[in-house]
């Protein structure tokens, strides 16, 4: 999908490809190979990209979540997510405003010389990976 979409983005001169990634993508989880594999991927992926569109103007990012507050993390019993926010250095799950504002940074022209970065927004669950 990328690829098709730097077509345009190649005749604007100009443009943003922003992957969402995962915090497991740099510290795995037990479990997990495959998404882990996915979600690490993204990253070679983006840099890639950042090497190949940079000089056309064109970025490429990885912004990286750990756990968020979602129907899906909503349904963990309690003392789970208990057990999870304890290994998070902010203490909490990551609501998805918070990740959205970073994407629109990201995408703004205020990010226009980012790229080829993996930004986490993990509460530092990954941090120094």
């Amino acid at each position: 999908m990328a690829r098709r979409a730097t077509r345009g983005l190649l005749k604007l001169k100009r443009g943003r490809l922003i992957f969402v990634g995962s915090v497991v993508g740099s510290v795995g989880s037990a479990g997990q190979v495959n998404y882990a594999a996915s979600k690490s991927g993204l990253v070679g992926m983006a840099r890639s990209f950042a090497r190949e569109l940079g000089s056309r103007g064109i970025t490429a990012n990885v912004i990286a979540p750990g756990f968020v507050e979602t129907d899906m993390t909503a349904e963990l019993e309690e003392k789970r997510r208990a057990e999870i926010a304890v290994s998070v250095p902010l203490g909490r799950f990551c609501s998805a405003e918070e990740i959205a504002t970073v994407v629109g940074f990201i995408a703004s022209p205020k990010a226009s010389y980012i790229t080829g970065a993996l930004i986490p927004v993990d509460g530092g669950l990954g941090m120094g990976h």
